[in-house]
Parts: C-alpha cells; sequence; structure tokens
C-alpha cells in the first residue's frame, strides 16, 4: 500500500482504535464482512459491465468497416 509510510501508520491505528471504541470488537466481524460482500459485488458488476463494453466495441468496428467501405465507394464514384 503506497500511502503507508511514515506519518500515515499512526493515523491508521488511530482510526482502528476509534472504531473500536464506537463499534466495539463484537461488531468488527459482521462490518468487515459487510464491507467484504460490498467490494465483492462491486467488483463482481465492474466486471460484467466491462465484459458487455467489450462485447459491443467488436459489434461497432465490424459495422464501421461495413459502413466504412460503403462511404468509400461513394466516394470513388463522385
Amino acid at each position: 500500500m503506497p500511502f503507508i509510510g511514515g506519518g500515515h501508520i499512526w493515523l491508521l491505528l488511530i482510526l482502528l482504535v476509534v472504531v473500536l471504541i464506537i463499534w466495539g470488537p463484537g461488531k468488527l466481524p459482521e462490518i468487515g464482512s459487510g464491507m467484504g460482500r460490498a467490494i465483492r459485488e462491486f467488483r463482481r458488476a465492474s466486471s460484467e459491465a466491462q465484459d458487455s463494453v467489450k462485447a459491443v466495441e467488436p459489434r461497432k468496428e465490424q459495422s464501421s468497416h461495413e459502413d466504412g467501405s460503403d462511404s468509400h465507394a461513394v466516394h470513388m464514384s463522385q
């Protein structure tokens, strides 16, 4: 993690202490699992979006090649 350096580690430790005080050690596993589910869901949705974009791109290229050859023929005939 590139942001963990000289003074930043203390900020993370202070944050951990504050979280322990607010929610207590009993709630931390529940909070952690909820965050893990959210991150997994975000990654899954992100990869699905990337896959759908990649599936559309070849169609666009193929249709632009078909359209491009027709427009080239029109330009040649003029």
